[in-house]
């Protein structure tokens, strides 16, 4: 303990050992008795009564003698012509005055006191939540100034994204040494854009670029920048510029930029003002510095489409960087980046696991990897298995097995025949996706039953058999229905939706029908957030023409049926025994029952 504060707390003790003392002997030689008013009045007559201390509610006073052991006396006041018995008695007395200054006071300042409290813990935390707090620093920056040693990511703990590495190498040699990157004359682009879905390591990639080059690195959401205020938006703007200008070299990162650059002139009631000076000030700061100064601006976005055209033109974004969804390859890199944090078992197969996961991003394949290690840990298992991974990936895709709901009997058959519909399709049509397993076990997401397939390798270009060949296998749940119990259900729900799709697409987007020829009717809507559910899709093609489109989709959606049909008809010894063992056993592999392996032609 520090030897000036031990002093202190002894100092501390020795006080309150002296006032403690102090106290007890002024109880013991002043002692106070109270007594009844009759009582005073007889010690008063009787010539008793030294002195007399009139108060506005009680009598105190001292004896000229103690009485019974008492030198001092308080009594209540009862009103009487009380004046003239201590002048006859010949008492020296006295009355005094309360005071009222402190209550006074206190009457003025406490009220405002509470209102000041109520002020700074209630209504301040909530203004600052509705965005009206802080009036004194309304115009500063909320960003969060990062380092290096604070963002401790670089590009090795980066990956599946290749392309997008390469093209941010730039900006690290130019920050590290922008003599050298610059002797030709080339300057850094002023402002670089990452566009793409959720969860591809966007902002990760931001931080890895801060932490390769050592600068500072500026963090904030496009949407902190948004106020109430006409003005505050522009002002925070301008605060976040000077403060990078303060440390140069470093990076600016704006998240979110779709929050702060929307296009101006659509969307929204109140706040359009505020949301366009704030965009108009970052187009000013975006032409006012000059990149050699080393500042950096990176930004981030889901949305690229809603963006300002003149927030996107060359010399303020000039690059743009698309980090889309990784291909198997670049899922593997991943998936080995996420389990070297974990135990893992060393027959674990990455690369089947990356085929199981077409489409996953990088923070999906984080999240399965995670839910793997949950798994195995309430198993009290030692390492991660492939076990736990593909129930993960179920559990992810499909949701959690829901084993408390019961399906009577004849709803139970009709799940087992449907998915062992879905199966066999798969497992004897060209092109389509091996079996990897079956199950009748519901899920949350809410199906009944599914049939999981294991892409062998990405693909970027499909034929239009390979597309009426998927509609075939979406459908023959419901042809193994109609087969073996001559109706079908409602379970085919989901399956009919998207043979729809592909059936709309064939015909009018890939122009793949003989009738309606090459003209694409229907464009692609959306961005990486998918369908914009709130633009209502034009029609530029006539009535006749729709005709026609709905002729073609219902002929490709009944091909299909018939052929999925025909084909069950031809497998139908395979479709009842593989039901029969899913009713028995609820989940099968191919290992389990061989007429799923696959069979091309």
């Amino acid at each position: 303990m520090d030897k000036r504060l031990q002093f202190n707390v002894w100092y501390f003790v020795a006080a309150f050992i002296a006032l403690t003392a102090f106290q007890y002997w002024m109880a013991s030689s002043s002692v106070t008795e109270r007594i009844a008013y009759s009582t005073f009045l007889q010690h008063l007559e009787a010539g008793e009564v030294a002195t007399v201390t009139v108060e506005p509610e009680q009598i105190r006073g001292s004896y000229r003698t103690p009485q019974n052991g008492n030198s001092y006396f308080v009594t209540n006041i009862v009103p009487e012509d009380l004046t003239d018995r201590l002048a006859a008695a010949n008492v020296e007395f006295d009355g005094t005055v309360q005071n009222t200054f402190l209550s006074t006071v206190l009457s003025w300042v406490m009220p405002l006191a509470l209102i000041f409290i109520f002020w700074m813990f209630l209504f301040r935390r909530i203004a600052e939540k509705q965005g009206m707090g802080g009036l004194m620093a309304v115009g500063k920056s909320k960003a969060k100034v990062w380092v290096e040693r604070d963002t401790g990511v670089t590009f090795a703990d980066v990956a599946g994204a290749d392309e997008a590495k390469a093209e941010l190498q730039e900006i690290v040699a130019f920050l590290k040494q922008p003599e050298t990157f610059g002797r030709l004359g080339a300057r850094i682009p002023k402002g670089i854009l990452l566009s793409g879905p959720p969860g591809t390591g966007k902002t990760l990639l931001a931080r890895a670029v801060a932490g390769e080059a050592g600068v500072a690195f500026f963090s904030i959401s496009g949407s902190e920048f948004v106020e109430m205020f006409v003005g505050v938006g522009a002002a925070r703007v301008r605060d976040l510029f000077e403060q990078a200008r303060k440390a140069a070299p470093c990076i600016i990162f704006i998240d979110e930029l779709d929050a702060l650059g929307k296009r101006r002139g659509i969307g929204g009631f109140g706040g359009v003002d505020e949301k366009e000076q704030t965009l108009n000030q970052l187009l000013a700061e975006l032409d006012g510095f000059d990149p050699r100064d080393g500042i950096v601006l990176l930004a981030a976005t889901n949305r690229p489409e809603i963006l300002d055209p003149a927030l996107m033109r060359a010399g303020r974004f000039d690059r743009q960087i698309v980090v889309d969804r990784p291909d198997k390859t670049g899922r593997a890199a991943i998936l080995r980046v996420h389990l070297k944090k974990v135990q893992v078992d060393p027959a674990l197969d990455i690369d089947a696991v990356a085929g199981l996961t077409p489409g996953f991003t990088g923070a999906e394949l984080a999240n399965l990897v995670n839910e793997a290690a949950i798994r195995a840990t309430r198993r009290k298992g030692e390492q991660i298995t492939m076990d736990d991974v593909t129930e993960a990936l179920e559990r992810v895709v499909a949701g959690m097995e829901r084993k408390g709901r019961l399906l009577n009997p004849h709803e139970r058959e009709t799940v087992a025949w449907h998915e062992m519909g879905h199966a066999l399709a798969a497992a004897n049509l060209p092109g389509a996706d091996p079996v990897h397993k079956v199950s009748i076990i519901p899920r949350t997401i809410g199906a009944l039953g599914y049939t999981l397939t294991r892409p062998t390798e990405d693909r970027f270009l499909i034929t239009r058999s390979e597309l009426e060949n998927r509609m075939v296998m979406l459908l023959a749940g419901r042809a193994a229905e109609d087969v073996h119990f001559g109706e079908v259900s409602t379970g085919a729900a989901d399956d009919l939706v998207r043979a729809t799709d592909i059936a709309r697409q064939i015909v009018m987007r890939f122009g793949m029908h003989p009738v309606l020829g090459q003209a694409v009717l229907d464009r692609e809507r959306g961005g990486h957030l998918g369908d914009d559910v709130f633009t209502m899709p034009q029609r530029d093609f006539s009535e006749a023409t729709a005709r026609e489109v709905d002729l073609a989709v219902r002929e490709a959606l009944d091909t299909a049926y018939h052929r999925a049909k025909a084909l069950l008809v031809d497998h139908h010894d395979d479709l009842a025994a593989g039901a029969a063992m899913l009713l028995e056993h609820e989940t099968i592999t191919p290992d389990d029952f061989p007429p799923l392996r696959k069979r091309d032609g």
